[in-house]
């Protein structure tokens, strides 16, 4: 049993969680005004683990078809047969329950949207049976992050916590589009859809680099007077500017072998640079 859930841990990249955790915790410190409850930040990182834990397990089993054709992916757990589909259903069940019940400890509000939240997150996976514009669905899917660190702060969905979705939506789209432009060719066979495989990397690279900026618009528009923050926010704001372009110039039309350092590394900077910067300002400045 704890070798299948090792093997699974690793299947899914438990550890890949840095890309959305960080924002909630600091939609966490906005609602607070400061440094949340601990107890309530405790539940918000259970909760994220929950949530992708089980998105993860669920993206694993309906898409093992699919990973066994393509060969960046056919050495998966479920394709490759280390791990049965019972043992992922069972990890899948397990990981739902564990964010119910964190959402339930959290608050009333939290409790009732876990069910939308995680209709959400698993619906994202059989996007790419019927549209290209899948990577704007695992966008509104990790924007659950901030929005739903909102509601465990406070109990409500505010209109500070849609602009930090939105930003993290745009980012996704951004960088998903860029790590999909490896799978096009597979796509294409397995008939799934996306915006590389619709568009062609050239322009899909183009899309990338739009949605990027447009995530630095959002974050800007965090600037307003009623979110206070400040000059810090501001530098750390410049930073993720700076990265994403670095992130851009990694990656070519003709040239995809730096994709996984942009897409791991960078973005991973990324989030864990931007949510010290908010940290620092809601709760030293």
């Amino acid at each position: 049993m704890s070798n299948n859930l090792a093997i699974i841990f690793s299947d899914i990249k438990i550890q890949h969680t840095v890309f959305a955790l960080p924002f909630a915790v600091m939609s966490a410190f906005l609602a607070a005004g400061g440094m949340p409850e601990v107890e309530k930040l405790v539940w918000i990182v259970v909760c994220m683990l929950g949530a992708r834990s089980a998105a993860m397990a669920f993206n694993r089993i309906v898409d093992a078809r699919f990973d066994k054709k393509n060969t960046r992916t056919q050495d998966r757990a479920l394709p490759s047969g280390l791990v049965s589909a019972g043992s992922y259903w069972a990890f899948l069940i397990a990981s739902s329950a564990l964010f119910v019940f964190s959402a339930w400890m959290l608050n009333q509000l939290a409790f009732y949207l876990s069910p939308v939240a995680l209709i959400i997150v698993f619906f994202y996976s059989l996007t790419k049976r019927f549209t290209a514009f899948s990577h704007f669905w695992l966008g509104l899917a990790i924007s659950i992050a901030p929005v739903g660190a909102w509601v465990a702060i406070r109990e409500e969905i505010s209109f500070t916590s849609l602009l930090l979705g939105a930003a993290v939506i745009f980012w996704l789209v951004g960088f998903d589009i860029l790590y999909s432009c490896m799978d096009v060719e597979s796509d294409r066979v397995n008939r799934l859809h996306s915006i590389p495989e619709r568009f062609g990397v050239k322009t899909a690279l183009k899309m990338a680099f739009a949605s990027h900026a447009v995530m630095v618009v959002f974050l800007l528009v965090l600037l307003e007077p009623t979110v206070l923050l400040g000059w810090v926010y501001l530098a750390g704001v410049v930073l993720v500017a700076g990265l994403l372009v670095y992130e851009h110039s990694l990656v070519k039309k003709d040239d995809l072998s730096k994709v996984n350092m942009a897409f791991f590394n960078v973005n991973g900077i990324i989030s864990i640079g931007l949510m010290i910067f908010v940290i620092v300002d809601c709760v030293w400045v």
